[in-house]
């Protein structure tokens, strides 16, 4: 499950951001303290952090240079302050986003996901993507399953490479609806779990014990193959 820190000395929007976070398979961790913040990043290795500028011991500002010192991590600022000199200053220093306060929590998670999406690629060996019995070739447009040649359709190629290139990242049908209508204008939500049905019979996959790809129910679709050298 994708991690996120937050950093912020308030505690009750830790524990409501943590609960909501959830929805979306994101584990949110909090600190009160840059300090504590600094702990928690090395132990915790997260995925990204969102900054509050305002916080005891040393701004957002100083912590945001302090992390880009040794660590690339996304960051978000989240802070009451929306001042544009503030924002400016934000992402001058490192930051990869900037949402004032007060904020909706669904445009806090979908800025999260959408800076995840940009910083996740796909780790690739010679043009391909290699998971225990998987191999996606994407040079050639190919899959092979236990050494096996697979026979897939286009759009069922581009969906397996789409959720294969950013393992146990969530995907909701919306999110692979706007990926796939460059091939395929005519798709609907209804289609996605269809599409996905036939690649797991496909993948000798099922729901129930899956091999790659894995229902998260009321969210979408989630890759869960373990990627391996070649």
């Amino acid at each position: 499950m994708t991690k996120i820190l937050l950093i912020d000395d308030d505690e009750k929007l830790g524990g409501l951001l943590g609960n909501y976070f959830k929805r979306f398979d994101l584990d949110l961790v909090s600190a009160t303290r840059p300090s504590q913040g600094f702990e928690m990043l090395s132990r915790e290795k997260p995925d990204l952090v969102i900054l509050d500028v305002m916080l005891p011991e040393q701004d957002g500002f100083e912590v945001c240079r302090t992390i880009r010192k040794s660590n690339s991590i996304p960051i978000i600022m989240l802070t009451a302050r929306g001042e544009v000199t503030d924002r400016i200053v934000g992402l001058e220093i490192g930051a990869d986003d900037y949402l004032p306060k007060p904020f909706e929590p669904r445009e806090l998670v979908a800025r999260v996901q959408n800076i995840l999406r940009r910083a996740d690629t796909p780790r690739m060996e010679d043009g391909q993507i290699c998971f225990k019995d998987l191999v996606i070739n994407l040079d050639h447009h190919t899959i092979e399953l236990e050494g096996k040649t697979m026979d897939l359709t286009t759009m069922e190629y581009q969906l397996l490479v789409l959720l294969a290139s950013h393992p146990d990242r969530t995907y909701t049908r919306d999110e692979i609806l706007n990926e796939l209508r460059g091939i395929d204008a005519q798709l609907f939500s209804r289609s996605v779990d269809i599409m996905i049905s036939r690649l797991r019979h496909k993948l000798q996959d099922t729901s129930k014990q899956p091999r790659f790809i894995r229902t998260v129910w009321g969210t979408g679709y989630t890759f869960v193959g373990v990627e391996v050298d070649k």
